[in-house]
Order: C-alpha cells, then structure tokens, then sequence
C-alpha cells in the first residue's frame, strides 16, 4: 500500500479521488482549506486518512502538511496536484490580481507541492506525481485563456520535471479531463467583473450567467478517480492521461488542425536556415 496526499478534496475530483484511494486501502492525507467538508474521511478511515488544512499558497502550510504526512505514515509516495479553479474572462477583461490568483493557485501552488515532496522522493528513489491539468490547456476556449494558460505551464513543467525524475525512480503524469460533474463550473468558477460589449458573442456566451451546461457535463468522477488509481498504479504510468470522450475528441481536433497547419506552411518554416 501507498501514501497518497491529495490537494483540493472539499469537492468533485480531489473528493472522489480520496474516497477510491482509501477505499482501496492506501493511506491517503486528504486537504482543503476547510476541513470540515472532511470529516466523513476520519470518520470511514480512522487508522488511514489523515485530514489536514491546507492553503497551496501558504508556504507554511505546505511545508506542515508534508511533515505530518512524513510524522503519520513515514513519507509521501504519491503526490496528486488537483487543488485549482477556473476562471472566465476574455484576455482584455482579465483582473491582474484576479490572475494573480489564478496562477498562485493553479500553478505556483503545485509547484510548492512538488518541491516540498520531492526530497523524500529521491531519498526513497520511488515515487509518483500527478497533475490534474486539463483539455483547455490544449484546445483554448474563448473566455478561458488565462486558465488556459496555468495548465499550459503546469505541463510545460511537468514535461521537463518527468525527464528529470524519472531516472531516480519517479514518474510524473499529467490528468486533462474533459467535463465532469464537478463544481469546477458552478460555484469553484470566477470570472472577471467587466465584460466588454465586444466580447459578447465569444468570450460573453461562456460567462457564468449564459452557461448551460453546469451540472449536465458527460463525466463521472467516481470513474474519473478509478482511471487515475490504475494508471498511477500500473508498471509504465502514462505521462499524459485523458479523462472523457470529450477529452479524447478535443485532442483528435487539436491535433489534426495543428497539423494541417504545420504542413500548410512547411516550405517557410524550412527556408529560414542559413544558406551554405
């Protein structure tokens, strides 16, 4: 069995994750910022869920909730990073402390995670990180791309994180789900608090206030949480894993369009050596 320490459990994935990982009988310390939306783990799983506050932007925090995981069951073996929220606003309405924000959490935040877990990971020369970044760091929705734009840079890091780790004995996969019945999209969803006239027909249509789709995404976490255990738990884990039909569709589109592109403009792209 393993020690699991997931960030973001109040709700949706995080929740679901913990539930599977304990259910499984893994030791799992589960955080939030509120701890009480988690007293149905220390209830269920008294000898094996650790419940701790947690903040991914608090320093101080971070470092206290990897040490009582190291007190409690001797070390962190998996890390899964899914603490974060979405944010809505076309590029020109986007608040800079609002996005400020956005970053400390979604990607400031898991990195702060990562390097609090990472020494006992290499001293033990085992372990597993996983990132929940998501489909829109590929396919750039309007309205969407300042959170776009943190999950692009949690998976640059990764990318370059895997290769660094994985000869010690550690693996790094990154999770881009699609849509899930989460709160991601209703009240973990932030928005900017101008919206421009402009942006009415792009950005506008997926503000809060005109979204249709909240509570009718195609996802199960319960599933989502499944998928995630067998991956980190099979001998070769992925470094990238998609969650939903929906994801694996948007991947397909992105692709093939990026490549057409790429093609279309081939000759340009290769007449830009020096000549000889």
């Amino acid at each position: 069995m393993s020690t699991w320490l997931i960030t973001g459990c109040s709700s949706g994935l995080g929740r679901a994750l913990a539930r599977e990982v304990l259910a499984r009988g893994h030791d799992a310390v589960v955080t939030a910022r509120n701890t009480a939306a988690l007293q149905e783990f220390v209830d269920s799983y008294p000898d094996t869920a650790l419940v701790v506050g947690l903040d991914v932007t608090d320093p101080a925090q971070v470092t206290a909730a990897t040490e009582r995981a190291e007190a409690r069951f001797g070390g962190v073996e998996v890390l899964v990073n899914n603490a974060g929220y979405g944010y809505r606003a076309a590029v020109e309405e986007g608040d800079e402390d609002d996005v400020q924000r956005l970053f400390d959490t979604n990607f400031f935040g898991a990195v702060s995670m990562i390097k609090a877990v990472l020494p006992g990971m290499r001293a033990r020369r085992t372990g597993a990180i996983v990132n929940i970044s998501s489909i829109g760091a590929r396919s750039t929705a309007v309205g969407s791309g300042y959170y776009a734009a943190t999950k692009a840079a949690l998976e640059g890091l990764s990318g370059s994180l895997q290769k660094e780790v994985r000869p010690l004995g550690i693996s790094v996969t990154i999770v881009e789900p699609g849509g899930f019945r989460t709160e991601f999209a209703g009240r973990s969803l932030a928005q900017s608090a101008e919206a421009l006239v402009d942006y009415a027909e792009t950005a506008g249509k997926r503000r809060k206030e005109n979204a249709t789709g909240y509570g009718k995404e195609p996802g199960d976490p319960a599933k989502a949480a499944r998928a995630i255990v067998t991956a980190v738990e099979a001998p070769d884990s992925p470094f990238l894993l998609l969650l939903g039909e929906d994801a694996y569709d948007r991947f397909q589109s992105v692709y093939q369009a990026r490549g057409s592109d790429v093609e279309q403009w081939r000759e340009l792209t290769l007449g830009t050596s020096y000549a000889e």
